[in-house]
């Protein structure tokens, strides 16, 4: 009897530890096992790090993926790091992508082939940031001005090269300091900058901070000015910073150009297809002033010629949703 009990329950044993072996063999191919990946952003002073947070908590909740939003210098920086294969996901502007595959401005002779788009989410407006005290109140005006044009090759710096010579400047005329966002707000306080450029959705925590102690002025862009540019880089569109925003008294019109998400081009359809979902299914979700205008709707606008990931593709396609 002790012998047929003694089998029995080796054999049971023996069960079980098939069974975990099969089950731990299979992880990989059912999906449960979760995927860590990183998601990168930029400054703390911008749009990119706060709103990246929370897509990053939606895609981790309703997923396989562990999404870890990383600080970085944003757009150009985070193609290059993209294309190093040191990051899965980036935040970018829609022209900095679309230079980065197209070959131009910053990445010149040098394409970025292994990334693809997931979705544009909202505007990021061109600030011209100064303050009342400092009597700037064109663009012109700010000839021979320390001004902060944002890192070389970042978003802000070619949008700050455009704008300039567009009104018939260029770095030379200002005296032009590479500073992020908090560093360019930072300097303004202090008196030791200007005026800065600002690419990013407004409102934007480093201006608002600003504002808290100083008279902001956003210098505008004319109307004729703003038809030149949109008709030299189509990557461009109107936009209005309104009455009220860093406490400004009227509406202020200048340009914007798009957010968007990347990735990388090898990452799995399947994978990317449920994020995809996982953000548009869930944009209720995103408390951040600009998740009002991450929709499922606008999600293809400003992409330009870039590649849709396939997995992006499959999620607009099954909701009818066309570039």
């Amino acid at each position: 009897m002790k012998g047929c009990k003694s089998l029995f329950l080796f054999g049971m044993i023996m069960s079980l530890l098939f069974i975990t072996a099969c089950s731990k063999g299979n992880e990989g191919t059912s999906g449960d096992e979760r995927q860590n990946l990183s998601l990168l952003t930029g400054g703390t002073g911008g749009t990119y790090y706060p709103l990246g947070g929370q897509i990053g908590n939606i895609i981790t909740d309703n997923t396989n993926a562990n999404i870890t939003p990383q600080t970085s210098g944003a757009s150009a920086e985070n193609m290059e790091t993209l294309r190093a294969g040191e990051a899965e996901i980036a935040f970018s502007q829609t022209d900095i992508a679309a230079y980065a595959v197209e070959a131009k401005e910053m990445f010149k002779g040098n394409p970025i082939d292994n990334i693809q788009a997931i979705s544009s989410l909202y505007p990021e407006t061109v600030q011209l940031v100064t303050t009342a005290k400092s009597g700037i109140k064109s663009v012109e005006d700010l000839k021979g001005k320390k001004v902060s044009v944002g890192a070389p090759g970042s978003g802000a710096y070619i949008n700050a090269m455009q704008i300039l010579a567009l009104h018939g400047l260029t770095a030379k005329d200002i005296k032009a300091q590479n500073l992020s966002f908090d560093e360019s707000t930072d300097g303004i306080q202090a008196g030791n900058i200007d005026a800065a450029f600002i690419t990013a959705g407004t409102p934007t925590g480093a201006v608002e901070a600003l504002s808290v102690q100083n008279d902001i002025v956003v210098l505008p862009i004319a109307d004729e000015k703003i038809k030149e540019l949109v008709k030299k880089y189509p990557y461009y569109a109107e936009d209005t910073i309104p009455s009220g925003t860093y406490k400004i008294k009227s509406d202020v019109k200048t340009v914007a150009v798009k957010a968007m998400l990347v990735v990388r081009k090898d990452m799995d359809k399947d994978l990317v297809y449920e994020m995809t979902k996982a953000i548009y299914d869930n944009t209720d979700k995103i408390t951040h002033a600009k998740g009002k205008l991450i929709t499922a709707e606008t999600a293809l606008e400003g992409l330009g010629e870039m590649e849709l990931h396939p997995g992006a593709a499959k999620y607009f396609e099954e909701k009818g949703i066309t570039k």
